[in-house]
């Protein structure tokens, strides 16, 4: 699942007016599901060319199946409820697909959870883009502008390669500014895609021998090189490896 090249889309609304959002954004999103309850089917234009799922019941009851057959789920309902709903079938950010919260008058887009490996943050800016609104981002690399370490050069087929507590710790070095080495021996050079510049704490270094280890607290590599045990175990925890693709 959360495959951002073609997303798998459910906007869902259970208000008047939040139908009447869902309904404008479909025009533009020729490809994502419409989910409504019962109650506002009689709503629905005949022509809509979306496809359309119609609950029974209750939204919550149907939590779980939205959770696995979506990749990007867009509600507009209020963050608070949204919250409660997906509580009981959240189980990783491997796993989770991306949520987004609309509010009612589409002047917010706020991406919920998986921002970053589910794609929510992406898809969110993408949406704001649509509707004129402004999204409200929270995660730290995006509030502070700098390396997004669990999925940088995504977009350039580039594989982390990392175990998951690197990946944390790593981060947080990044986040809170702290001296970062981005040696890269391979791979496309347009990795950086903010509009601002690299931050100054990210040093640049075109091989991993140039690198004093001792005065960095952690290292991003891109490299087609084997990166043997003996160097995961000298940089524990500090070291996360991307490999791109053959160009």
């Amino acid at each position: 699942m959360n495959n951002m090249t073609a997303p798998h889309v459910a906007l869902v609304a259970i208000t008047k007016h939040g139908l009447a959002r869902a309904l404008a954004l479909l025009a533009q999103l020729p490809e994502a599901h419409l989910v409504v309850t019962e109650k506002f089917a009689p709503a629905i234009p005949p022509a809509l060319p979306n496809p359309v799922n119609i609950l029974s019941g209750a939204l919550s009851g149907h939590m779980a199946d939205l959770f696995s057959n979506y990749d990007q789920l867009v509600l507009f309902i209020s963050l608070g409820a949204v919250v409660r709903l997906m509580a009981p079938h959240l189980k990783s950010k491997d796993e989770d697909p991306g949520v987004v919260v609309i509010d009612d008058a589409a002047r917010y887009v706020i991406p919920v959870l998986s921002g970053h490996v589910g794609g929510a943050n992406a898809f969110a800016l993408h949406l704001a883009e649509l509707l004129g609104a402004e999204v409200v981002l929270t995660t730290a690399s995006d509030v502070g502008k700098t390396i997004p370490v669990d999925i940088l050069g995504r977009e350039l087929g580039w594989q982390v390669e990392a175990p998951k507590i690197n990946i944390t710790r790593v981060s947080a070095h990044v986040v809170n500014g702290e001296p970062i080495a981005f040696v890269q021996e391979a791979g496309s050079r347009q990795w950086w895609t903010r509009p601002t510049p690299l931050p100054s704490n990210i040093h640049l270094f075109d091989e991993f021998e140039k690198v004093d280890l001792s005065s960095f607290k952690a290292v991003l590599w891109v490299t087609r090189r084997e990166i043997s045990a003996s160097v995961w175990e000298q940089l524990k925890e500090r070291l996360v490896a991307y490999r791109p693709p053959l160009e």
